[in-house]
Parts: structure tokens; C-alpha cells; sequence
């Protein structure tokens, strides 16, 4: 394992660099090859292309990339089992249920409070609830893990029930949202989006040091003076939202919280300060890549793939390369 000699805001700088770089390679690749000269013409299609489609749809991956990845690095650490992510604990799975039961209910719009993300926010937290339940109960590590599986799976069967009895008008779209796709509808819905990302972010960046004392174990975070059980409860509610609003807006999307932060710990070590920011950067980067490679198949396969198969087929070989060179 490397360990960087840069600082946690070196860190921070590094990998934001990384997603500038990549979102600025994003914006000009797709079906349409775009005239930068006729990008300052507010009227001509490129300028249309590039501020009304490419350009939100670019810091839209990001923004989910950054949440799902973070939420994926805290929850491995308070778990500490290195196969927890938000879709594995059922974070995501609870937020699915909730955004499909709005979905299928015809309560539009996907805004920072829109229906879709309130009903995704309720159904994360009941999944942090039970998992906090199990886990002040049983006891945490792989009984939490088993219990974030039991949840999923009966999230995902409440969704499947709700695709049988949705109209079939509604069918196709809901479908398609399950499997991972980027959608917004209005400029403030991205805006919304962002304060729930940064602001979830920067919450958990300021208690880096405290997920540092937790990767010891509770008994050792509680020697050293640390209410483990409120900061366990602290920890679920900001992963909590940062993934209900990613999943709102993307629908299932995995292997980002599961893979990056694997990667960010090879190449920073394992400080929580210089972990988190590298993921958030890290996370975007790879779900602007993934979507710009989904956007670029379309010359070829004539339709657009949801993102979510791009990051499965990415992230499962990695994660699995990975795995066996682990140290």
C-alpha cells in the first residue's frame, strides 16, 4: 500500500484536479462533435448541446459519484468489514423503495425536494434505522453486513411488487431508473443536489479523525473518549442522505462505493482525512468516465446504456483484481 506524501488538502486538490480534468474530457465527447468556436453564439446547437445537455449531465455523474463513494469509504469504516457499500448495507436499496413508490404514485419532478428524493430519503433512513437496530443489538461487524443484505433483498422485493402493479404507461420509465441512469429536469434540481452532497461531505471530512479512532474497534473509540454509539448514528444519517439523493437521481448505481474507495486506500493509505476527499474526487471521476463511455457506445450500439451496466462492468473486474492483489 502507498502512502502520499501530500497533506489531507493536497489531497482534496489532487483529486478534484483529477475530476476537472476528466469532466473537461466528458464535455466534448459524445454523438455530436462540438465547434468550440461557436460555443460563445448562444443560439447555434453547439452552445445548446454543451450548457443545456453535456454540462449538466457531466456535474450530475460527478455529484452522485462523489456521494456514493464517501458514503461507501465512512460505512467500510464503521463497520469495518471492507465489503460494506450503501447498496450492500441497504442504504440504497431504501432509497430505490422510496423513489419507486413515488414514481409509481405519479409524484413528479426530480428537485432537491421533490417527492422522488423525500420518499428516497424516508426509505434510506428506515434502512439506517434497522441497521442500527441490528447492530446495538447484535453487535456490529458481519451481523450488519448480514443484516444490510436482509433489508435489500426485501427492498428489492416490494420494488419488484410495485412494478407488477404499476401502469404500464409508468412501466418502461421506472425500469429504466432502476437501472441506473442520470436525469435532472431543472437547474435548481442540480443546485439542490450539490448543498446535500457538500454539505453531507464536509460533515463526515470533519470527523475523519474520529472514523480514524473508530477503525480501532468501539472498545478502543470509547477509551479514547468517543460516544461510539452517537457517532455511529451521526455517520448512518449523513451517508443516509447523500445516498437517498444520489439514488433519486440516478437510480441504482453500484461498484462506486464498493471499488473507489479500495482504490484511494492503495494509493493514500488508510487516513480517513486523506481518504475522503480523495474519493469524493475519485467517486466523480469515475461515474463522468463511466457515463461519457455510455454516451460514446451510442455510435455504435444506437442506444444509450444506463450507466449503472457501465460501472458493473468496470467495477466488477477491478474490484475483483483488487481483491486478489490485496496485501
Amino acid at each position: 500500500m502507498l502512502r502520499s506524501p501530500l497533506s489531507p488538502l493536497g489531497i482534496c486538490i489532487w483529486s478534484t484536479c483529477v475530476a476537472m480534468v476528466c469532466a473537461l474530457v466528458a464535455l466534448f465527447v459524445g454523438e455530436t462533435r462540438l465547434d468550440i468556436g461557436q460555443l460563445a453564439n448562444s443560439l447555434s446547437p453547439e452552445s445548446e448541446i454543451f450548457f443545456v445537455l453535456r454540462l449538466p449531465r457531466v456535474v450530475l455523474a460527478g455529484l452522485v459519484g462523489m456521494g456514493l463513494s464517501v458514503s461507501g469509504a465512512v460505512l467500510q469504516t464503521a463497520v469495518r468489514n471492507p465489503l460494506a457499500d450503501p447498496f450492500i448495507l441497504g442504504v440504497s436499496g431504501g432509497a430505490a423503495l422510496g423513489a419507486s413508490v413515488a414514481m409509481s404514485l405519479g409524484l413528479s419532478g426530480i428537485g432537491f425536494l421533490a417527492g422522488s428524493s423525500l420518499l428516497a430519503l424516508l426509505g434510506a433512513l428506515l434502512a439506517t434505522l434497522f441497521i442500527l437496530w441490528v447492530g446495538f443489538r447484535v453487535g456490529p461487524g458481519a451481523s450488519i453486513l448480514l443484516a444490510g443484505v436482509m433489508f435489500n433483498a426485501f427492498a428489492m422485493a416490494l420494488i419488484s411488487l410495485l412494478r407488477a402493479l404499476t401502469e404500464p404507461g409508468k412501466l418502461g420509465e421506472l425500469l429504466f431508473w432502476l437501472a441506473g441512469v442520470l436525469r435532472y429536469e431543472t437547474p435548481q434540481a442540480l443546485w439542490g443536489l450539490a448543498f446535500a452532497q457538500f454539505l453531507s461531505f464536509g460533515l463526515l471530512w470533519a470527523k475523519a479523525s474520529q472514523l480514524n479512532a473508530l477503525s480501532l474497534g468501539d472498545e478502543d473509540a470509547q477509551s479514547l473518549g468517543l460516544n461510539v454509539r452517537r457517532l455511529h448514528r451521526q455517520l448512518y444519517f449523513l451517508c443516509s442522505v447523500a445516498v437517498a439523493f444520489a439514488v433519486a437521481f440516478s437510480g441504482l448505481i453500484g461498484f462506486v462505493g464498493l471499488l473507489i474507495p479500495h482504490l484511494v486506500r492503495r494509493v493514500v493509505g488508510a487516513d480517513m482525512r486523506k481518504v475522503l476527499p480523495g474519493c469524493a474526487g475519485l467517486g466523480a471521476a469515475f461515474l463522468i468516465l463511466a457515463d461519457m463511455l455510455s454516451r460514446f457506445m451510442f455510435r455504435s450500439l444506437h442506444t444509450e446504456l444506463p450507466v449503472g451496466a457501465i460501472t458493473a462492468l468496470l467495477g466488477g473486474p477491478l474490484f475483483f483484481v483488487l481483491w486478489l492483489k490485496k496485501p
